[in-house]
């Protein structure tokens, strides 16, 4: 069975630099699975790696869509599994890089996207809805019918609460009951995987989460964010949503001020450590690394390929 190595954890937790290193000992190439940073033109506020970063070490996933271009799970799943393929075929290791744990699911759980219960007509009857009475109208409508996603989603995302509303009148079952029901094997996929999460202390992870947005800051967010907002690219795209662009936006749009904006991605993007660490959790598959024990990241490297080398 073919392997494939996937290497995650939180956010700022330091997965690029572990993973340029793995790659060099295994011939490696880089597959991502970060849900921003397949978007062109949106590298600051996505910590995206860059060429010098890479060190030579092709990758993949990146900078494949524009930022109005709609793009899903099974897109990326289709995408990704086809480069997966590719390294394979010439000899090389696939390590798949990221914190969208959704997006590494869809390569290690054997997913099928076509299948899935749809009432399109619903659907657009729930967007007209949104329209003409607001976003939070259709998303009071979970209330009744689904009182977890309710609470786990926001008005904002119109997208996942319309698919809550929609999964509930076809099967009337809630969106958390549809998915547990309709996880598919845990093991029926092709590669013999390797899941690794990195993680740090709690408090050193949000130090350096803090310090990463002071640097995308230094580095041009803000006007990297008028430049995409100068090309059309508006808060209604899935692509602008991202922690990072929604608060620049505000704060440009005079909805907040700049100390707001800051405070907020900072927030927000340690929320988004939590519920990443949460996500992992769930992977009964998944080997953790915690960086405390460790002398250094040579350690951990050590460790991977032990662990790859022995199972």
């Amino acid at each position: 069975m073919k392997d494939l190595i996937i290497l995650t954890g939180p956010t700022a937790v330091g997965k690029t630099n572990i993973s340029i290193r793995l790659a060099k000992q295994l011939d490696g190439e880089i597959v991502s699975a970060d849900s921003m940073q397949i978007y062109k033109g949106m590298d600051v506020g996505s910590a995206k790696i860059s060429k010098e970063e890479m060190q030579g070490i092709p990758h993949h996933m990146i900078d494949i869509v524009a930022p109005d271009e709609s793009f899903s799970v099974s897109d990326f799943k289709e995408r990704a599994e086809e480069a997966i393929e590719d390294i394979i075929s010439r000899g090389k290791m696939p390590i798949v890089v990221g914190g969208t744990g959704l997006y590494i699911n869809s390569l290690i759980y054997n997913y099928d996207f076509a299948c899935t219960d749809k009432d399109l007509q619903y659907r657009e009857h729930l967007q007209s809805l949104a329209e003409l009475h607001g976003k939070e109208y259709v998303h009071s409508m979970l209330k009744e019918v689904d009182s977890a996603s309710y609470e786990r989603l926001y008005p904002n995302d119109l997208k996942r609460v319309i698919r809550a509303l929609e999964v509930f009148k076809v099967t009337g079952k809630t969106l958390n009951e549809y998915n547990q029901e309709n996880q598919a094997v845990l093991y029926d996929i092709p590669y013999n995987v390797h899941y690794f999460v990195i993680n740090m202390n709690r408090e050193e992870l949000y130090r350096r989460i803090d310090q990463r947005v002071d640097i995308m800051l230094d580095y041009g967010l803000v006007d990297e964010v008028i430049k995409l907002k100068e090309k059309g690219y508006t808060s209604n795209m899935q692509s602008m949503k991202g922690i990072g662009y929604k608060e620049i936006l505000d704060y440009l749009d005079g909805k907040m001020s700049y100390d707001e904006a800051v405070y907020l991605i900072k927030k927000g993007s340690r929320n988004y450590a939590k519920r990443q660490l949460t996500w992992f959790r769930k992977e009964e598959r998944a080997f953790w690394l915690s960086k405390e024990d460790f002398e250094d990241e040579n350690d951990i490297i050590d460790k991977i390929l032990f662990i790859t080398a022995n199972k």
